[in-house]
């Protein structure tokens, strides 16, 4: 496999939880692997509340943005190694085909912009969907991609996504 590894972490608004795995994977894989994430109904903003959990583990918000999944699907993108869904809905939806065919695997997590509450029940399932991402992406590190055949990785990034 590659020294250096793009992700996609995909996500139906791409406001909340592929922000925050993009963050985390991009300060803790560093520089083996540069992570990005996309929406394919992107609302076009970041929400407040993701951002704060990323400050809040001092980490980097510059260049975090809402995008369009169509992004990494054009002629010139960055090449892919691995798509995570995030959501259930965006795992559910047609995605566009990945150039040079990239592992896929479905990492659900629960959308923490869906929870109604008080602020601090909403700042928990943010902060709740931040710990199993940071989890997951902590799991997927320790994976030695280069001793593994890709029957083999796609077995484990399904295995931690069940996690």
């Amino acid at each position: 496999m590659a020294k250096t590894y793009n992700v996609l972490f995909l996500c139906t608004g791409n406001s909340a939880r592929s922000i925050m795995a993009e963050a985390i994977l991009n300060q803790k894989g560093k520089p083996t692997f540069h992570a990005y994430s996309a929406g394919s109904h992107p609302t076009g903003t970041v929400r407040p509340e993701a951002l704060r959990q990323i400050e809040a583990a001092h980490l980097p918000t510059q260049g975090l943005r809402s995008k369009d999944w169509s992004e990494f699907a054009r002629v010139g993108a960055p090449h892919l190694h691995f798509v995570f869904t995030v959501c259930d809905n965006a795992a559910k939806e047609v995605c566009p085909v990945w150039p040079g065919q990239p592992m896929t695997a479905h990492w659900g997590v629960p959308d923490p912009a869906s929870v109604a509450g008080t602020p601090e029940q909403i700042e928990r399932a943010f902060r709740d969907a931040f710990m199993i991402l940071e989890r997951r992406i902590s799991l997927f590190l320790c994976l030695p991609l280069a001793s593994l055949d890709a029957l083999a990785i796609k077995k484990e990034i399904d295995r931690i996504g069940r996690q």
